[in-house]
């Protein structure tokens, strides 16, 4: 897919490699401004919600003993970040951690939607790609002052099967968010609300079980990592895996994983194809759960609908026919103006609205990821290589 001049400025990229303290160190001392902006962001947010500073960092120390049960390279990882940008490790957990440092605290469903974002994702398998590899792509909004807290992030660990090399796109600061690894692996997540949420303690934070799962050599061991952790609230995670086979055909598969806290559900490819948005698809789910998303982003239904139908239009067409320019097209469908799958900035204070301000492109098998920072603009689609 080629790639234009860009009109808006693209999301740095920040290269680390070594043990993880110096990886940490690496990605602190490449973006420190952003850091400090990710961090501060938060702070005022939790500040708006009468958590004071001083039990902002109390909570977020707090947080410690279970990154380090959960996997100590993580904590020196998020040392050697704080070290690098000359922020206290306090403000690196309180990124990472930002919902469960919060559990008991009044406030904290509020304070959970307002940092919930709206998005969607669709996996294409390679039957149906024109690129005949597989296909992965995410959209999501945040507020525009959330821009500039974003970052990809590449991660040299070895590049050998059991430990994958990752490409992310994630905030300054930020473990992982989404991206994909050099086996093949991709992971892309959404908003999903239940009424279990927010009632147990989870064992590790989401943001940790994320990198975790990209870390892992295939897509089986990713899955076989959520199925062992217990979350704090519910979630959607769309898990895939594209590689080349024996006989040098390019193969792959994908999985939309809705997870509750304590209970995982999924759904798999319907005619080569996942589409998912923010409320529960499985009807096992459904029966189950008293789904809680659509009262805050009720709009999902058709985002949701309406991708599906227009790839599957396409597909109905024969083999081979989706192609990177009508995935895009999809994610940027705008009906009914401001309540679609895509939404531009509007009004006087567009800066602090949600509007559709990433979207991803992944092609794992080629290496490759495409990100445009605010798809409203022309040509603003970036590539990033692993």
């Amino acid at each position: 897919m080629d790639c234009k001049a860009t009109l808006t400025e693209p999301f740095p990229q920040v290269d680390t490699c070594g043990s993880p303290y110096q990886r940490g160190r690496q990605h602190g001392a490449a973006v420190p401004e952003r850091i400090v902006r990710s961090a501060g962001l938060y702070r005022r947010q939790l500040a708006r919600h009468n958590v004071c500073a001083e039990r902002q960092s109390t909570l977020a120390l707090g947080m410690r003993p279970a990154i380090e049960r959960f996997d100590p390279d993580y904590l020196e990882e998020m040392q050697g970040i704080a070290d690098g940008a000359g922020v206290p490790l306090e403000d690196v957990i309180l990124i990472n951690c930002r919902t469960e440092l919060l559990f008991g605290h009044g406030e904290l469903s509020a304070i959970c939607q307002e940092l919930d974002d709206r998005c969607a994702s669709l996996a294409v398998l390679p039957e149906n790609a024109e690129s005949g590899r597989l296909m992965h792509a995410h959209s999501s909004d945040w507020r525009e002052e959330c821009l500039d807290t974003g970052i990809v992030l590449r991660i040299r660990r070895g590049g050998s099967q059991d430990e994958p090399d990752l490409l992310m796109f994630t905030g300054a600061g930020s473990l992982a968010r989404h991206g994909f690894n050099s086996a093949g692996v991709s992971l892309t997540g959404g908003f999903l609300g239940s009424d279990r949420d927010y009632r147990l303690m989870a064992g590790v934070p989401l943001v940790l079980v994320r990198r975790k799962m990209l870390e892992a050599p295939s897509m089986g061991a990713a899955m076989k990592l959520l199925w062992q952790t217990r979350r704090f609230c519910s979630g959607n995670l769309m898990l895939a895996q594209a590689r080349v086979s024996a006989d040098s055909q390019h193969v792959g598969d994908a999985v939309s994983l809705e997870c509750a806290p304590d209970e995982i559900f999924w759904l798999t490819p319907q005619h080569g194809l996942l589409a998912h948005a923010n409320h529960w698809l499985c009807p096992v789910a459904r029966s189950r759960l008293n789904g809680q998303g659509l009262a805050v982003n009720p709009d999902s239904l058709y985002r949701q609908q309406r991708v599906e139908t227009t790839l599957l239009q396409a597909i109905n067409q024969g083999p081979g026919k989706i192609s990177w320019a009508m995935a895009k097209k999809v994610l940027a469908d705008d009906f009914p103006d401001l309540g679609g799958a895509f939404r531009k900035p509007y009004g006087e204070n567009a800066d602090a609205r949600p509007a559709t301000a990433v979207t991803t492109l992944i092609d794992a098998a080629g290496g490759a990821m495409w990100i445009a920072r605010k798809p409203h603009q022309p040509h603003a689609f970036v590539e990033y290589r692993l």
